[in-house]
């Protein structure tokens, strides 16, 4: 079964932003705002780690298509 390259494509740009986000959620550093008082939290610390665990969910979940997707897959 052929993959129209498209839906390669769009794979490889999510993959993009979602390591994007990733990483700015990564750069929040919210162990540094909990250690803060809650009048200073510019965001609460659990969301941030939350919003980083559903990202690295999504991440693991495009990196798996993408390899279902890869030409010369044995499943072809």
């Amino acid at each position: 079964m052929a993959v129209p390259s498209d839906e390669n494509e769009f794979l490889h740009e999510l993959e993009i932003e979602v390591e994007a986000e990733v990483i700015q959620v990564e750069s929040s550093r919210p162990e540094d705002a909990a250690a803060l008082p809650v009048t200073d939290w510019l965001f609460d610390p659990a969301d941030a780690e939350r919003e980083e665990i559903g990202l690295r969910g999504l991440l693991a979940a495009v990196e798996v298509l993408e390899d279902d997707l890869r030409p010369g897959d044995p499943a072809e």
